[in-house]
């Protein structure tokens, strides 16, 4: 039998979360963070794919995603894996960055979604360990800057701005994306996100694909799985959650809200008390 479990805890007022687990059979759907995603795998393997490629995260090794980063994942072998991951938010990032180097700082982007570095690894195991144990708040704020600082310095690369305004693509993608933020509850077809950006179907769908690395279906999902998230964090009811971000029912947002965050949603409401 699987021995799948999660253990979840989110700051009250700070973009930061954090989740220990052991997964055996879950597998990630598809999705991506508003947040930078720092992971450490303690035992086994979870292998998933990003940025076009597939990765392995074994024992030791860490993970790094850039905000709205898609990317899966699943357990390597039967054994599973376990592993543990903090979620910061962007303004916390460039936060920690001023702090350590005394001016501003831009935000960082990593380009190798696998890292084998053991004192990256040790650092977010102590940053994981304070923020889901019984650390002080000033304790957990110097390992926040200290292992973010640290995690820029030896894993990040400097972005590279494009020269000239955005091209066609990214603005027909970018239209098309403020169409799925503005009608959130909306069952929209890909012939309204066309009519709204002046292109064609198949243009939208291509430009939207190579911009945010998902299609608009998808990305409209996750978007209201993460409004879902914000209210239910806010204490509103499971049910209302679900009707008032788009969703058939309660059990379809559970069964997507599980398969991309790894937890079910009254796990999570439970965890944000």
């Amino acid at each position: 039998m699987p021995h799948d479990w999660s253990r979840y805890w989110r700051s009250p007022d700070r973009p930061l979360e954090a989740m220990h687990a052991h997964f055996e059979q879950h597998v990630y759907h598809r999705h991506s963070h508003e947040t930078y995603s720092f992971g450490v795998t303690e035992t086994g393997a979870q292998s998933f794919s990003c940025r076009g490629g597939a990765h392995t995260s074994a024992t030791g090794m860490v993970m790094a995603f850039n905000p709205e980063d898609p990317h899966d994942g699943h357990a390597t072998d039967a054994l599973g894996f376990t592993y543990r991951i903090v979620h910061i938010g962007p303004e916390l990032v460039s936060g920690a960055l001023a702090d350590a180097t005394g001016r501003k700082a831009g935000l960082p982007v990593f380009a190798a979604p696998v890292v084998d570095d053991a004192a990256l690894a040790g650092a977010l195991r102590a940053l994981h360990a304070a923020l889901l144990g019984d650390a002080t708040a000033l304790r957990r704020d110097e390992l926040l800057t200290a292992t973010i600082a640290g995690i820029v310095r030896r894993a990040a690369t400097t972005p590279v701005a494009p020269a000239g305004g955005p091209s066609r693509a990214a603005r027909i993608a970018g239209q098309a994306r403020q169409v799925l933020h503005d009608r959130l509850r909306d069952d929209l077809t890909i012939d309204d996100l066309a009519r709204a950006t002046a292109a064609s179907r198949f243009a939208v769908y291509r430009a939207f694909k190579s911009e945010y690395g998902l299609s608009p279906s998808d990305y409209q999902r996750q978007l209201r799985l993460r409004t879902a998230r914000t209210l239910i964090a806010a204490g509103t009811p499971l049910g209302e959650a679900a009707a008032s971000t788009g969703f058939a029912d309660q059990s379809h947002l559970t069964r997507w809200f599980t398969r991309c965050f790894g937890m079910t949603p009254g796990a999570f409401r439970q965890a944000s008390r």
